[in-house]
């Protein structure tokens, strides 16, 4: 296939709340006779890539970071997704985990802080008591604010994984939500400027630049 195909397949499913088989009818409709399998292995190849290739043509996240967990059920069982964002909503990392304890969180800020040439100024919490021990150990010299109603921007941040869990009939298990959701966070802010910050002719330029990112993006890795 074109690699024009595939990455059209894979904006699709990332950036919209679509089940595989929805992509299908949809590159169907438009002449492409594609299986949903391969979709779904092209989702798994080249999500990841397109997301790391989109964080690393990102500008240096803020220094203000918002951190939240909500739960997400997985085979009946109750997991815990962790989501960090700067003050201007840019997702900087997510993780899966079973817990919600002091070890699950000093977890997630080891892999937030991992590889960073900086510390943040100042860390959003709610009142969980997790998020303090791991600001104690890993942290001690950045500013922790605990507040349930400082946090609505990672709370917001949120919002985007209700409906494509049911979509997808909600994941099958950890490591495929964490695979997932690692790639989708990266792939659909992307394409959801602050569009009411912006009148229409911004928001089309807006969009216009990032599919722009995109296609460079794309492109590259494919020649790779």
């Amino acid at each position: 296939y074109p690699v024009e195909i595939i990455n059209h397949c894979v904006w699709l499913y990332f950036r919209f709340p679509l089940s595989l088989r929805e992509v299908e009818e949809l590159m169907l409709a438009r002449g492409v006779v594609v299986s949903h399998e391969s979709i779904r292995r092209w989702c798994e190849k080249f999500g990841q890539a397109y997301a790391n290739g989109l964080r690393r043509r990102r500008s240096r996240p803020g220094d203000k970071w918002h951190l939240d967990e909500v739960y997400v059920k997985i085979n009946g069982i109750t997991h815990y997704l962790w989501r960090a964002v700067d003050q201007d909503g840019n997702v900087l990392d997510v993780l899966v985990q079973s817990r919600r304890n002091g070890e699950a969180a000093k977890r997630f800020f080891r892999k937030l802080l991992k590889g960073l040439q900086y510390v943040p100024r100042v860390l959003v919490t709610d009142k969980l008591a997790s998020y303090r021990v791991a600001h104690r150990e890993l942290a001690p010299s950045v500013t922790h604010r605990q507040s349930k109603y400082l946090n609505n921007r990672v709370e917001n941040s949120h919002q985007p994984t209700r409906p494509r869990e049911r979509a997808m009939k909600r994941f099958k298990s950890a490591r495929h939500a964490q695979r997932f959701l690692s790639a989708f966070s990266g792939i659909s802010p992307h394409f959801r400027p602050r569009r009411h910050l912006l009148n229409a002719t911004g928001w089309r330029t807006e969009m216009t630049d990032r599919f722009t990112v995109w296609d460079e993006v794309t492109a590259l890795d494919a020649a790779a």
